[in-house]
């Protein structure tokens, strides 16, 4: 992948919005390592920017603390329009849950600067890969923060996707500031699926430290967990193979 070149005039830079995965390089794709050699300068959590900070270390580094998303986007917006190359770096995908959406409507209707989303693995793979193949069947998505989303609504969402026998993955299951929303979350889920359901926990994916967890509903709603995990419910399909919580779709009897 050829970037335009570095020290172009005023509005012609870029902004790449970069998904890198888990963390690790080797969950990272080849585009997105192919942007972050290329670029001028590299902006994120700092969470995040630390993840990349060893391997690019040639490049300029910008962070923000969590909750300042916006000024982190205006930020790159304004150094790609001074004429330097710019990659936003999200965990996991870059539109999902993550900064593209964000870029774009601080950009509004301008074309400048040019925006390329680039995207990455997002928790649901990597963290569905850790357990077993969880995801093979039908799934559904859901934050368990309510920063940003209203409490009333994330559970209307589980409520529905418990309903429709959904897979669902539970991304931000907890944290510091909310340390029972994964044990309201389970006990919403418990008044549609049964005790037993199989359940994962994907933690520090792709990190030092990786561990997986499988387990019932009833055991999830008292786990220990934080905002390196990814939890992971099944469908009434879904079973134990060995320590590999799988969801089977079908094939098998075809």
């Amino acid at each position: 992948m050829q970037l335009p070149r570095k020290g172009v005039s005023l509005g012609l830079s870029s902004i790449y919005v970069v998904g890198i995965g888990p963390g690790n390089y080797e969950n990272m794709t080849i585009k997105a390592d192919s942007v972050l050699k290329e670029c001028d300068v590299i902006i994120g959590y700092s969470v995040y920017v630390d993840l990349v900070k060893e391997r690019y270390a040639d490049k300029e580094f910008l962070t923000t603390p969590m909750t300042q998303e916006s000024r982190r986007c205006q930020m790159a917006i304004d150094i790609a329009r001074s004429g330097k190359n710019v990659a936003v770096v999200c965990s996991g995908d870059s539109g999902i849950y993550g900064m593209a959406a964000l870029v774009y409507e601080l950009r509004g209707e301008d074309n400048i600067p040019e925006i390329q989303v680039i995207p990455g693995i997002t928790a649901a793979s990597s963290g569905g890969a850790v357990l077993g193949a969880p995801l093979t069947h039908d799934f559904a998505v859901i934050s368990l923060s309510d920063r940003l989303t209203p409490w009333e609504k994330i559970k209307k969402r589980l409520e529905a996707a418990a309903l429709a026998d959904l897979c669902i993955v539970m991304y931000n299951p907890a944290s510091k500031g909310r340390p029972d929303h994964l044990k309201k979350a389970c006990e919403i889920l418990l008044r549609h699926l049964p005790e037993d359901r199989i359940c994962g926990i994907a933690e520090n994916i792709g990190r030092v430290g990786e561990t997986k967890r499988i387990m019932s509903l009833k055991e999830l709603k008292d786990a220990d967990c934080n905002m390196f995990c990814t939890v992971f419910i099944g469908n009434e399909k879904t079973i134990n193979i060995g320590v590999n919580m799988i969801t089977p779709r079908g094939y098998k009897n075809v």
